[in-house]
């Protein structure tokens, strides 16, 4: 059973649209959508999701569980200010926010996620439920 992946933002269609060079090579659909790459991994044991998220901290992110239904998101502010010689004044704010959403099959041990966060990739560990994972081959004897 595979990982479904849910998107929490506006449909594809719009991308198209905007990645549409229409304003002279400014590439519009990049702002404001800033959704990570992932890449979804299955063995035996366990899913992987590894969400590329490089310039972060462990402490931007937020992994919520809601009825089988993974939740990842993320929200930054930094605020700049710069002050020359009192000639003028000039201020810089950043904003950046995220989420994705994953649906998790029955065969998720729940309660046994983990995550982790290292270079710049966050890292969450899906354990499966033992029922759920391969069982090796066994000789059963007749009686």
């Amino acid at each position: 059973m595979s990982l479904i992946k849910r998107t929490d933002r506006l449909p594809f269609l719009l991308d198209d649209f905007f990645n549409t060079d229409w304003l002279g090579g400014t590439n519009v659909s990049k702002i404001g959508f800033n959704t990570p790459a992932v890449n979804v991994k299955e063995t035996d044991n366990d899913y992987t999701i590894e969400l590329a998220a490089p310039g972060l901290t462990k402490d931007s992110f937020n992994i919520e569980l809601d009825n089988e239904i993974l939740h990842i998101s993320s929200e930054t502010k930094s605020e700049k200010e710069t002050n020359n010689e009192g000639k003028y004044t000039r201020e810089e704010f950043g904003y950046s926010t995220f989420k994705r959403s994953f649906n998790l099959p029955d065969t998720v041990n729940a309660v046994k996620i983990e995550a982790s966060y290292e270079n710049g990739i966050l890292i969450v560990a899906l354990p499966k439920r033992e029922e759920a994972k391969v069982q090796p081959k066994r000789l059963i004897e007749i009686s």
